[in-house]
This record gives structure tokens, C-alpha cells and sequence, in this order.
């Protein structure tokens, strides 16, 4: 369970989360009009920290966003945050929109962006479903046709988590063409004759921080890996099902639409594969 700490950031100032006041005339409530990003925190430290600044300025180029913090700047906002929360391990959300406007559908010049961040703990390295296991069902996908920009308009992302949460599901597979394209809120994977599977990064997926550093681990544990979309039956009859997301790394998938996943245990790589990335994570942190 996340839990949101006391003190925010909101437009140059930290302020209490009960004091931080956006206009009800901001694009983001309004249109939906800007881009966020979460960043896993261990030991107070930032991880993953390059892939998330990337995917931070790609996101925010692709909707013609520019922002007048800088890389440096961002990161000193976020390291304050974690001080003045003690801070010890969870993650950041940070968000942009393209500021407060009268309503008008035309992506408008001039604007100040607001830029709002907080901070939450949770337990990552010591997930309490690691050793246990998921279970996911499979919806249809209805989001827009480019999801590789980390967009705040998350309706569809939320009616298949809302699916999954009526199923007594940990997680929603959406399906698009007959074939797996993500999940709800983390990218999916199935492993089969020692082969990893994934959809191959384009504008149908987001290009996952944690999947990018997964393939890297992949290879390294002698697994093939095959970059393509997957169909749901492939997902009954896979060796391995995970996710994988910022708030826990990777979690094995031991049930799919009340079918149980090989023999309904956390399998073998996707152990190693989680233990590769706590590694990575500790030697960041500590």
C-alpha cells in the first residue's frame, strides 16, 4: 500500500498538501494536457535516474512541452522532497501540464507550466506479493493511439485496473488485435523454452524504464529474448508470466483469467531476473 507524505512541490515553492492549490482552469484538469513520471526511491537515493530524465524530456518534447527547470534543477527539487519527507523508500510522482489557460483545444504558446511533485512509501526490494505471486485478467484496450508518451490521461488505464479490482486481480492484461499489448499500470512479460517474450517498443506501449533494464538482465542469464506481441493463450501456456513496474520491480503472474500459470509458482527466471534487479538497485542506493 502507497502512502503519500505531508510536504509537496507545486510551482517553485514546498509547501503542506493540504495548502497546494492548482487553478480549476489548468490544462491537465481540464484536458488531460501533460506528462508524468514516477521514479523508484531506495535508501533516499534516486534509482534508475538516467533512464528516467530520458523518458522525462521525451515525453515532454513529443506534446511540445518545455519546462525551466533543468535536469540539475529537477533533481535537487526531488532530493529536497525526500529530505523534508525522511523519505527512506517509495517512490516520486512528478508531473507537468501546460499550465492554466481559457479553454481552448489549440496546444497555446506562452504558457506557464505547472509542475507538481510528491513523494510516497512503499515497499519495493521486500514487495509482499514477491515470493507469492499475481493473478491477472485480460480486457480489451481502449487507450489513444500513442501510448509511448507518459501521458496524464489515464481514464482507460483505470477502467481495466477497475476491471481487474472486480475480478479480485492484481493486475489487467489489455488485449488489442487478439494480442497482449501491456498491462493496466506495468509491462508485461512470458518466458517459454527459455525464450523471454515482449512486444517490440513502438507507439502502441511505454517504453518501460524497468523492461529496458530486464532485457539487459535477460541475456545476461542466457535467456533469448523474442520482441513481439503475445496472445493470451500463449499467456496459459508460458513456462513464466511477470510484470514489471516502478513501485516493485517485477512480480511473477501465477494465474491468468482463473487459469493457473505452469504449476501456479513464481518461476525460476522471473526469480533471478528480480534478484538482478534488486542488485542493480542496491548498488545505486547504497
Amino acid at each position: 500500500m502507497m502512502k503519500e507524505q505531508e510536504i509537496v512541490f507545486l510551482n517553485g515553492e514546498f509547501l503542506k498538501a493540504s495548502e497546494a492549490q492548482i487553478s480549476i482552469f489548468d490544462r491537465g484538469f481540464i484536458f488531460g494536457d501533460g506528462i508524468y513520471e514516477v521514479i523508484p526511491i531506495i535508501n533516499s537515493k534516486m534509482i534508475d535516474k538516467e533512464e528516467f530524465f530520458e523518458r522525462l524530456e521525451r515525453s515532454l518534447k513529443q506534446i511540445d512541452l518545455k519546462i525551466i527547470y533543468s535536469k540539475e534543477e529537477i533533481e535537487n527539487i526531488i532530493k529536497e522532497l525526500i529530505v523534508k519527507n525522511s523519505l527512506k523508500e517509495g517512490g516520486i510522482y512528478i508531473q507537468v501540464t501546460r499550465g492554466v489557460a481559457s479553454r481552448n483545444f489549440a496546444l497555446l504558446k506562452g504558457l506557464k507550466p505547472t509542475i507538481m511533485a510528491f513523494v510516497f512509501e512503499c515497499e519495493i526490494i521486500n514487495h509482499e506479493l514477491s515470493k507469492q505471486g499475481v493473478n491477472v485478467i485480460s480486457t480489451a484496450d481502449l487507450r489513444w493511439k500513442r501510448r509511448d508518451i507518459k501521458s496524464i490521461s489515464l481514464l482507460a488505464q483505470c477502467l481495466a485496473k477497475e476491471e481487474a479490482v472486480k475480478a479480485k486481480a492484481f493486475e489487467a492484461f489489455m488485449i488489442e488485435n487478439a494480442l497482449v499489448t501491456e498491462a493496466s499500470s506495468s509491462s508485461a512479460f512470458i518466458i517459454k523454452n527459455d525464450i523471454l517474450i515482449t512486444k517490440p517498443f513502438s507507439n502502441e506501449i511505454l517504453p518501460g524504464i524497468r523492461r529496458k533494464n530486464i532485457l539487459n538482465f535477460a541475456k545476461e542469464l542466457g535467456l533469448k529474448v523474442d520482441q513481439r506481441a503475445f496472445s493470451m493463450k500463449e499467456v496459459y501456456e508460458a513456462d513464466e508470466v511477470f510484470i514489471s513496474a516502478a513501485t516493485f520491480l517485477i512480480l511473477g503472474v501465477i494465474k491468468a483469467d482463473s487459469k493457473i500459470i505452469k504449476d501456479g509458482k513464481v518461476g525460476f527466471y522471473t526469480q533471478r531476473l528480480r534478484e538482478k534487479y534488486v542488485e542493480k538497485i542496491i548498488n545505486e542506493a547504497f
